[in-house]
Formats: structure tokens, C-alpha cells, sequence
């Protein structure tokens, strides 16, 4: 996996990288790219770096080569482009520090170079982009977000403007009436030039100001730009790191997956069951689920993981031992020999039921529910509502596996569910 990374002062820094190296200024058929290259790895993710104005902020807007940049990283292999933007808010609820995943665009620029086709000598080409940024990578820049605790919202409609000068007060005015909100002077020609190469492309924003529409604030400048960008750099930084380190992780997963055997009609026709135990004697694909899970639960001082039976009883026993954390067994009728509670719950045809000791859990207790599969989910709703009953509080619903045709992380909206890998009916 390569990715490619277009951004401003302080996102050229190679020590974010591993392995890192200068690849110096590169010459396209469209010209020379904006800056050196600045290839590395982060978490085993291959990682090449662009300067949009240059290393020294030499180039305006209008004057950057957007088709050689988009063009170098493709030739290099970069599968996404993640690219960083300072803005200004066009609205009162987007404040300076803000941090926005873009998900649409309103070109404004009149000077700018916006395809790779001068001329249509193999017919015509007219790439559509009713969502122009790659919503996979949006939804990972969402995510690195909360990771991060960054104040930020999901969406946004950035105007692009040509510059190099800043708005009037008239023109501010009329973008926030045409919908846009935020402004700035970069995104959009490459959002459309990485369209056409068919590259996946998301940007990251950060409001430095309020543009020139909002009488009670200093209208923006460059010095005001430069000031909130750079207060903010570090948490950018950790930011894109963390959303190239998900691709790391998106590895990890379909490696575990593919240790996962499927056994076509078992228990019954028709039926294709995702079968972990050749997961679980698999020595690094269990050292990964686990790594996976204690990863997640680290720092969330866990009191109990309830592991469902009988396979939830294996992963939650290592879990718990992991994570300083008591271990109590939600078992089917019959086979808690104390006093206990139980829960009824639905199957196919017919109802059954799992049980709980009354002195499993104590009231305020924070608690994670652990199973290898989730399917229809009945089993753990069950175990969640009995947990609830004796006054647990549940953090999380975990699972190696879900299978997303049956639904049932819908049954268990009530709380947080995660899963390591998801199964379709159809894969084999």
C-alpha cells in the first residue's frame, strides 16, 4: 500500500516518517512537481510526501503544478491522496482550530489547469464527481479525528477561490448564501485532477479564521493564517499519521480473515460457517486478535470482560489477564451451578435463554461483553440485557466476527459493538 500526502508548511517534516528519503524534485510530462518528494513508511505503509506551495512557500495558488504533483504520485503507486488545507469559516459554528472532513466542493479559481486532457484525441473524456472525495478515506480522517480527541466536523462544502488576495466582505457574504463553509484556495483543482487519474482523494481543513464576513472578528491575513496553522500543526500531524496507520491495521484485519476457515453447509444447508479454530491455532493470527482487542481496551479501565459461551470464554480469559480485569462466563441454561439470573431470547424457531450469577457483577461496574461471532445478534442482546439487570455499565460489544447480512449490530444499538473483520453471505 502507497499513499500520497499534499500539504503545507510542517507537513514536509521527514521525521514523521520511518525509513525516510528525498526523492528530490520530480519531472513530469506536465511539468516539475511543487516540491521534493519525501518517500518513508508509517506502521509498514509506504508514504510520499508533497509541499503544495514548496518547501519555502515559494509558489501561489495559481502558480502550483496540481497535474504534476497528482501525476507523480500516481506514477509512484499511491493508491489515496490525503491532502491538508488551512481555511476560512464561513460559519459561526466552525471556529478557528476547527478541523473539517470536506465532502464537497464549488470551484471559483479562472486560471487553473483542471485536467490532464488538452485535447480529446481517443474521444471524449468528462469525469463525473457528484462526490468528489473518496469516502473510505473520509470516513478514516473522521475516525483519527475522535481517536485524537480533535474538535472537527464530519462535513463541510469548501469554496475555492483563485488568490492570491483574500476575499471582500460582498464576495464573503455571497459564498456563505451559495452554501459553502469554509473557503480556501487549493482544494479543488486537485480534487479534480485526482478524480480523473482515478485516485481516491479526501482533504482535511483547518479554519484559521473567519474570512471577511464576520464583523465582530479580525478579518483574515496571512499572519492570523500562520498562527492558529501552527498551533494546531502537531495535532494535524498525529491526525494523518493515524489515518495512514489505519491502512496498516485494514492489513492486519484481512490477514486474520483469511486465517478464518468457511465450511459450506454446516450446520445445515445453505449454511456457510465461518469457522475460527484454525484461527486460534494459528500462533500470530491470535497474537494479533488479541494485540487487536488489548489495543482498544488499554486505557478504558475495564472491571470485567463477560465472554459469551464458549468461545467468547477463550478470548475474554486472555483479555481479561491483559487487561487487569476480572473475568466472569455467560453461560447457556443449566450450566452456572449458583444462584443466578437468566435471559430469554429468539432463535430461529423456537426461544433459549443464557445465565448469569447474581454475584458475577456489581452495580457501576464497567464492563466488556466479548464473543468470536456475531450473527443475529440475539444471543448478545441477551447477555447485555442480564448484564444491565444486575446494574453493569457496558462499554462495548466485541467480536472477531460479524456477519453483515444477518444485521445484528443493528439489534445491539443500544451500545457500542466493534468487530475485527466483517463476512458477507456471499464470500466463500
Amino acid at each position: 500500500m502507497k499513499i500520497g500526502v499534499i500539504g503545507g508548511t510542517g507537513l514536509d517534516n521527514p521525521q514523521i516518517l520511518d525509513d525516510f528519503n528525498d526523492l528530490g524534485i520530480l519531472e513530469t510530462p506536465f511539468g516539475k512537481t511543487s516540491s521534493q518528494i519525501i518517500s518513508g513508511k508509517i506502521k509498514g505503509i509506504e508514504v510520499f510526501i508533497i509541499s503544495r506551495h514548496g518547501r519555502k512557500h515559494e509558489f501561489p495558488p495559481t502558480q502550483v503544478n496540481n497535474r504534476a504533483n497528482i501525476f507523480a504520485l500516481k506514477d509512484k503507486g499511491c493508491k489515496f491522496i490525503i491532502a491538508t488545507t488551512a481555511v476560512g469559516s464561513l460559519r459561526e459554528e466552525i471556529k478557528r482550530g476547527d478541523f473539517v472532513i470536506l465532502d464537497q466542493f464549488i470551484d471559483f479559481t479562472k486560471q487553473r489547469k483542471l485536467t490532464f486532457f488538452d485535447k480529446f484525441e481517443f474521444g471524449a473524456i468528462h469525469t463525473a464527481m457528484p462526490e468528489p472525495f473518496s469516502e473510505k478515506l473520509r470516513k478514516k480522517l473522521i475516525e483519527s479525528c475522535k481517536k485524537t480527541n480533535s474538535p472537527f466536523h464530519e462535513k463541510g462544502t469548501v469554496i475555492t477561490i483563485e488568490g492570491s488576495r483574500f476575499s471582500t466582505k460582498a464576495e464573503s457574504h455571497m459564498f456563505r448564501q451559495w452554501g459553502a463553509d469554509v473557503i480556501n484556495m487549493s482544494i479543488a483543482p486537485e480534487c479534480i485532477l485526482a478524480n480523473e487519474a482515478e485516485v481516491p482523494y479526501a482533504a482535511i481543513a483547518l479554519s484559521t479564521d473567519y474570512d471577511s464576513w464576520k464583523s465582530d472578528e479580525e478579518p483574515v491575513s496571512w499572519d492570523i493564517i500562520l498562527e492558529t496553522f501552527k498551533k494546531n500543526l502537531e495535532k494535524l500531524n498525529q491526525i494523518i499519521i493515524k489515518t495512514i496507520e489505519s491502512f496498516s491495521y485494514d492489513a492486519e484485519c484481512e490477514q486474520i480473515k483469511n486465517k478464518i476457515r468457511t465450511v459450506p453447509d454446516f450446520p445445515k444447508q445453505g449454511v456457510m460457517f465461518r469457522d475460527i479454530t484454525t484461527l486460534l491455532k494459528d500462533k500470530e493470527g491470535m497474537r494479533k486478535v488479541v494485540e487487536i482487542f488489548y489495543d482498544r481496551y488499554k486505557d478504558e479501565n475495564i472491571d470485567i470482560v463477560a465472554g459469551i459461551e464458549s468461545r467468547g470464554f477463550i478470548l475474554g480469559g486472555i483479555l481479561a489477564e491483559k487487561l487487569n480485569a476480572g473475568f466472569v462466563p455467560i453461560r447457556k441454561k443449566g450450566k452456572l451451578p449458583g444462584e443466578k439470573i437468566s435471559e430469554n431470547y429468539f432463535l430461529e424457531y423456537g426461544t433459549d435463554s443464557v445465565e448469569l450469577h447474581k454475584d458475577a457483577i456489581q452495580p457501576g461496574q464497567k464492563v466488556l461483553v466479548i464473543d468470536d461471532l456475531i450473527a443475529t445478534g440475539g444471543t448478545a442482546f441477551a447477555s447485555c440485557s442480564l448484564i444491565e439487570r444486575l446494574g453493569g455499565r457496558i462499554h462495548e460489544v466485541s467480536f472477531i466476527v460479524n456477519l453483515s447480512d444477518l444485521k445484528g449490530k443493528e439489534k445491539l444499538s443500544r451500545w457500542k459493538v466493534f468487530s475485527i473483520v466483517d463476512f458477507l453471505e456471499s464470500e466463500g
